[in-house]
């Protein structure tokens, strides 16, 4: 892997995103945070540098600064908000706070051309931008010129095109810059010439290369959820190392309808890998009787999983590693948390710690990837649909649709709600447009009249999101036709439920929940 972008990360919430659309455009990169050792990251050898936003101002002067290597690496550069602006103050120009703050879309005006605007804006033209910023720069380093202006910023785009740094005011990141992926793709391929040859097949067989390499004669157990995580991690490392893994199914009796049976029968029938079920739902439920709390059911069940998983592979003997279905999002909100990476039973929403006494090594082949990047690693691996575009799903899985005490009841009945749900969904032609959808069994009884006689029965809400990068979500706006064709079907279908609602409510970025 030879072209490789860094990007330093400077507490923006969508740091994430740059790597996404870096990587979309077929480009290895990585995220590191802003006070990363120089002498790591000369021994990283990005072919270009890009510095992410951030919630400081440099105007304080206690506002971290990039590395000075950054600018002593004879590669490119790009700033990006906060990232311009230390970037700025750094090489001896002038940041100021303003008056006329700049957050939501915005116009920028493009004076000039530069490599990076090269067959993307032209010189005259006005694009729609995101903007997200009080700072503003008020005077360039030597070397640098105008390039984009915008209302709030006089230099809401500048370039050193003989050094090749440039700095944005704006995010490219995000959707909301309409034309941002193709600026970014212009800085790594025409910038800093990169190939754009990282794909999913050669990560595939670069992956299973480094597999064989650490485990060697060794045998590895993986906790397999039955979510798209661990499922794709689990048959990479079965092209790896083949009978010298297992995998261990928890099945704590809280998924969907129908999951359960179809991780057995894709795993042990159509990849042949050896596949340890372990039916622990009646011990699972018992422990959640009488638990309200959300985070205490999220621990509970955590605390269960690790237990049971341990258990299982101690019958096992001479096992020398673990797998996890960590994803890069995970190692990069652990480096950001604590300075190192955790060691957490990923697969159930890093609730319970891996317990020392296990004595096992980590083996964790999807720690570069994001999610969408896992997906398109599981067809390439031949994974069936049903698993790798499956919904996201959290590790407490419907204990955390059911407010209140989990009961085998409730369960039963949001089991049934959800499929109902799920199947209108597919029937419609809709799940593939969805990126989240699930049901919520309220902890309310509400009165209703079927017939001639009065209920008291539960309530539920319906809620589908999309989103086009895990961040941020957006409600899907169903017709009021099929709202009622699913309310009609779980009221007359689900015995105890009177009440259907949907949920309109969208989530800022951060908040969306994962598998």
């Amino acid at each position: 892997m030879t072209e490789r972008v860094l990007i330093l990360d400077f507490g923006s919430q969508v740091t994430q995103l740059i790597a996404r659309r870096v990587r979309e455009s077929g480009v290895y990169c990585e995220i590191w945070p802003y006070h990363a050792p120089p002498e790591r990251i000369a021994d990283f050898a990005p072919r270009a540098i890009i510095l992410s936003g951030g919630p400081a101002s440099v105007t304080e002067g206690e506002s971290p600064r990039a590395p000075p290597i950054v600018f002593e690496l004879d590669v490119p550069v790009l700033g990006i908000c906060y990232g311009q602006q230390t970037m700025v103050a750094q090489l001896g120009g002038e940041v100021a706070t303003s008056d006329h703050r700049e957050f939501g879309r915005a116009w920028l005006d493009v004076v000039d051309d530069c490599a990076l605007f090269h067959g993307v804006w032209e010189k005259g033209a006005r694009e729609p931008v995101w903007m997200s910023h009080g700072d503003r720069v008020t005077r360039l380093p030597p070397g640098f010129r105008v390039v984009g202006v915008s209302e709030g910023a006089p230099f809401a785009a500048i370039a050193d095109d003989q050094r090749r740094f440039y700095g944005v005011q704006f995010h490219p990141e995000v959707v909301h810059t309409p034309h941002g992926a193709a600026l970014l793709r212009n800085f790594t391929h025409a910038v800093a010439g990169c190939r754009g040859d990282w794909t999913m097949a050669n990560f595939r067989a670069s992956a299973i290369e480094r597999i064989r390499r650490q485990v060697g004669q060794g045998r590895v157990v993986c906790g397999l959820s039955g979510g798209v995580d661990s499922s794709v991690a689990a048959v990479l490392i079965h092209e790896a190392v083949g009978d010298a893994l297992t995998c261990i199914f928890v099945d704590h009796g809280l998924m969907r309808a129908g999951e359960a049976e179809e991780v057995v029968r894709t795993f042990r029938d159509r990849f042949n890998i050896r596949l340890i079920h372990r039916d622990a739902s009646d011990l699972f439920l018992a422990a959640l009787a009488g638990v309200t709390d959300p985070e205490e059911k999220r621990k509970t069940i955590g605390r269960l999983f690790v237990e049971v998983f341990e258990e299982e592979a101690a019958k096992l003997g001479g096992a020398e590693f673990l797998a996890q279905g960590t994803l890069y999002p995970d190692v990069i909100e652990s480096v950001s948390a604590t300075g190192g990476p955790s060691a957490t039973i990923k697969s159930h929403h890093n609730v319970g710690g891996l317990p020392e006494r296990m004595n096992l090594r980590l083996v964790e082949p999807l720690r570069e990837l994001f999610k969408d990047e896992v997906r398109a690693l599981g067809r390439e691996l031949g994974l069936p649909e049903s698993i790798v575009g499956r919904h996201p799903f959290p590790g407490p899985g419907l204990a955390i649709r059911i407010p209140g005490e989990v009961t085998r009841e409730k369960l039963d009945r949001l089991r049934k709600v959800d499929a109902i749900f799920l199947e209108e969904i597919r029937a419609a032609g809709l799940y593939d447009a969805i990126w989240q959808a699930f049901a919520v069994l309220l902890p309310v009884r509400t009165v209703g009249v079927m017939g001639d006689g009065r209920t008291y029965d539960q309530a539920v809400a319906l809620r589908a999101v999309t989103s086009t990068d895990g961040m941020t979500a957006d409600v899907y706006p169903f017709d009021m036709g099929f709202l009622l064709r699913v309310a009609n079907r779980i009221v007359n279908e689900v015995r105890g439920v009177n009440r259907v609602t949907y949920d309109i409510t969208s989530k800022p970025p951060g908040t969306i929940e994962w598998e």
